[in-house]
């Protein structure tokens, strides 16, 4: 079973909080907006510590690193069957100097042609409302849960 790690930022103006997502890279992805984006994160390895995991996936997908105190929330489980975990982080971050690693990806498929992509290609804060509609549907709930946990603080 695939796990993945990451983190979802969020930042508070005047009464509304808003989300930092990612749009990812490569040409299967290109023309897809709602229910493309998610929080930053990839895949661990079980001897890996997943916050720790998170936090590099992070720096590798915007440039950026963080810290902080960390809101554990309960993990999800994607379409696919992978199974997110992840760390909601009060952050507000610049995205016009952000910047993602690459990866070599065989496109077209069976084509034998190596191209290089970025992992992200786009980064974003939405709104509640907006980063609701365009993030992964499994993800939502890291939003929902978060949104509870700072209503009862």
């Amino acid at each position: 079973m695939k796990t993945s790690a990451g983190i979802l930022l969020f930042k508070k103006e005047k009464y509304s909080l808003y989300y930092f997502l990612v749009h990812p890279g490569g040409p299967f992805w290109r023309n897809k907006d709602l229910g493309a984006w998610s929080i930053p994160k990839g895949e661990f390895l079980p001897d890996e510590d997943p916050l720790e995991h998170a936090l590099k996936e992070f720096k590798e997908e915007t440039g950026k690193t963080i810290e902080g105190k960390f809101i554990g929330l309960s993990p999800v489980q994607q379409k696919g069957g992978k199974t997110v975990y992840a760390w909601a982080l009060e952050r507000d971050i610049e995205t016009s100097d952000l910047y993602s690693n690459t990866f070599s990806l065989e496109w077209p498929p069976k084509s034998g042609k190596i191209i290089e992509v970025p992992e992200v290609d786009q980064w974003e804060w939405f709104s509640s409302e907006e980063a609701q509609k365009r993030i992964n549907t499994a993800q939502k709930d890291f939003i929902t849960e978060l949104e509870n946990i700072l209503k009862n603080q």
